[in-house]
């Protein structure tokens, strides 16, 4: 039977991601992916939405490309909270993988479903065009407040088999949205069920921890003092320095929407600067 366009062209794009450029292999690109997470030596992840940005920050020096889903969902007209069609994001994810020879970890918010099977069923998804790694969160994306600690659990158990069958040592970087969806006066409070959610995305399987928000960095430190996971900040209000959120133990940073939003400000301004 003769293959449909979508099928050649899901065909040419594998293709490409096993043999562009010498591209290593899921494995050794999950493993090397792990190894970058170091307690106060962290990680720098200055994310991105789209091939072209991928290979713009590998030329500067990144070591590893991971996208920002504010990012990509308005780089291409949606609104955040999984708005953008995961056909879509999975298509972007395959063009990204294949333009680049770094680890390539991608911002999957929620997972686009609920129940645990449809949302394995998703990160297989991007699994498959190219990611060694996602961030995952406990916000109920378009609904109110966060998964409970025994739900968020039986999601992350079903990622973590749905990449063992795809023989992908998958980086889970497990998000709490505690930090973000709260005022920064009720931080303090939230630190202990923080870190009661850590122990248990934990032994679901997750690899990371994030808790995006949270600037303070004394807490950030009581976290990490307290937690085993790798600790992932972003870069946020009182986060201006590498060098100081370093000496909080953290193993990774990233920059959410903030290059973006740079970007875009940047763009706004030179045409401005034509008038």
């Amino acid at each position: 039977m003769a293959q449909t366009k979508t099928s050649r062209n899901r065909t040419t794009l594998q293709n490409n991601l096993k043999g562009h450029r010498g591209m290593k292999d899921h494995a050794a690109k999950s493993a090397q992916f792990r190894t970058m997470h170091v307690k106060g030596d962290p990680l720098v992840l200055y994310n991105i939405w789209d091939a072209g940005g991928a290979r713009t920050v590998e030329k500067a020096g990144a070591k590893a490309i991971a996208t920002g889903s504010w990012s990509m969902a308005a780089a291409h007209g949606f609104a955040d909270g999984e708005t953008i069609p995961l056909d879509l994001v999975a298509q972007l994810v395959e063009r990204i993988a294949v333009s680049v020879d770094l680890p390539l970890t991608v911002d999957f918010e929620s997972g686009y479903a609920t129940a645990p099977d449809e949302v394995a069923e998703n990160v297989r998804r991007i699994i498959r065009a190219g990611a060694i790694g996602i961030n995952f969160e406990d916000q109920i994306v378009q609904g109110d407040g966060l998964f409970s600690i025994q739900d968020q659990v039986q999601r992350i158990k079903a990622i973590r088999s749905a990449a063992e069958q795809e023989g992908v040592d998958l980086f889970i970087n497990a998000r709490t949205d505690l930090f973000l969806a709260s005022d920064p006066s009720e931080h303090e409070g939230l630190v202990d069920e923080a870190i009661r959610r850590e122990a248990a995305y934990k032994d679901a399987g997750a690899n990371g921890f994030f808790i995006p928000g949270l600037d303070a960095t004394r807490l950030i430190k009581r976290i990490v003092d307290a937690v085993s996971l790798p600790v992932n900040v972003m870069m946020m209000g009182n986060l201006t320095s590498i060098r100081d959120v370093a000496q909080t133990g953290v193993s990774r940073v990233s920059y959410g929407p903030g290059p973006y939003r740079s970007a875009q400000s940047d763009l706004k301004a030179r045409f401005e600067a034509l008038q």
